[in-house]
């Protein structure tokens, strides 16, 4: 019989500096919120910019983001202290993000979301790192849930109070923008209360209560072999979701048609911040269900939702449509996000994790980056049913290709 660890009783609250690290990312997140909704009609309305440069900002912004978090884990793996670097991920993006209350003109914003999101791919490895060091194995999920918890909660609370805001002061973007300085300055303030040394961090625990690492396990780290190619499933994988990332354009295209749709800004926070509901309470029950149907299953579902959302963006014609595939659309990163991730680590030998993780943010950076471009011209030349027709086509395809790869599991990538 399992006896569950003595460290459950021991510690059965969340730690101190695991909920600053929340009220840091609920900070950032309601900064980060405040704008991303208003961003495209910000372009569009204010500046004058075209959907092409919306896609360049979108794609050049997400693409650093996935490359910098593969690079700062690895980094910050050789450093005593991680805190360091995720402190100046978190003050690179708070003090860039207000910035774009001043732009004149679309590649300023694109300055400035490069560096937002370079302060965000700097900081996402190593704070997660740091967050592991606060949990123990049986702790660890709790930890790492409130931590999500706490992000979506700043993905909803950001857009009401834009909402609010625009509702008494209509079309006051720039302000709003420049007043997002306030939650970014709590949010690297609140980092400060972290101690790396609050906890003292068990050197030969292992990963998993009901896999015991061996008696002779030492200190020094087990370096993978980085010479073996990896998985041919893996790499199969990586090709279906790259061919799927060339459809999946940034969610700004889908704010943009949402306010045309709606003839106007004001309430597109706080849809913004509906989806963000509906996200942040399936994505349990969606890898969940993942865990019991099998991965390619619900991955398939969740880009069929996917499919579905963009073709009713592309057919729709009433505001209520256009709201109602909004809102479904948060089913698909519920049956695909996380389902995603459990089946690269499916795919993958214990000590390759870090490896295939960086090739799955490559792939989506990569893809992100194209994918954007690509609307961008698809929107602005030809339309938005012609660009949205268009991801739903290499969704489809995508998810029928999916299908067809071998996905047998790593015996010890669970460990």
């Amino acid at each position: 019989m399992h006896t569950m660890p003595t460290d459950t009783v021991e510690k059965p609250s969340i730690p101190r500096p695991v909920w600053f690290l929340g009220w840091t990312s609920l900070f950032t997140d309601a900064a980060t919120e405040m704008i991303y909704p208003l961003l495209p009609v910000y372009l569009s309305r204010v500046l004058g910019a075209s959907a092409v440069s919306l896609g360049i900002i979108e794609g050049v912004a997400e693409g650093l983001n996935s490359l910098l978090k593969v690079i700062s884990g690895y980094w910050s793996d050789r450093l005593a202290q991680r805190r360091p670097i995720v402190i100046a991920g978190y003050a690179l993006s708070s003090i860039a993000r207000p910035f774009i209350a001043l732009t004149t003109n679309w590649p300023q914003v694109l300055l400035i979301r490069a560096l937002d999101r370079t302060g965000k791919g700097i900081r996402g490895a190593p704070r997660d790192a740091l967050l592991a060091r606060f949990a123990t194995a049986s702790t660890r999920g709790r930890i790492f849930g409130f931590h999500a918890a706490m992000d979506d909660a700043g993905a909803i609370i950001g857009p009401v109070l834009a909402t609010v805001f625009l509702f008494f002061a209509p079309e006051r973007y720039r302000l709003l923008f420049a007043l997002t300085a306030i939650p970014g300055a709590i949010a690297v303030a609140m980092l400060f209360f972290v101690k790396e040394d609050d906890v003292s961090e068990p050197v030969n625990q292992p990963a998993n209560p009901r896999t015991p690492e061996p008696a002779n396990r030492t200190r020094a780290p087990k370096h993978p072999s980085t010479r073996e190619p990896l998985p041919r499933g893996l790499v199969s994988l990586m090709i279906v979701l790259l061919i799927f990332s060339l459809g999946n354009s940034a969610d700004a295209f889908l704010l943009l048609r949402l306010a045309d749709a709606l003839g106007g800004a004001t309430y597109v926070p706080l849809l913004w911040a509906a989806l963000h509901v509906v996200k942040s309470s399936l994505s349990t029950w969606g890898g969940a269900l993942s865990d019991q149907m099998g991965r390619k299953q619900v991955i398939v579902a969740g880009w069929g939702v996917y499919a579905l959302v963009y073709l009713g963006f592309a057919l729709s014609t009433s505001s209520m449509a256009f709201i109602a595939w909004f809102l479904f659309y948060g089913v698909y990163f519920a049956l695909a996000e996380g389902p995603e991730k459990a089946l690269v680590a499916d795919l993958t030998p214990r000590d390759r994790h870090g490896a295939a993780f960086g090739v799955y943010n490559g792939t989506l950076g990569a893809g992100a980056l194209i994918a954007s471009i690509l609307f961008g011209y698809l929107y602005e030349h030809f339309g938005s049913p012609v660009a949205f027709m268009t991801g739903a086509a290499l969704a489809g395809v995508a998810a029928v290709l999916l299908l067809f790869i071998p996905t047998d599991t790593i015996k010890d990538s669970h460990a």
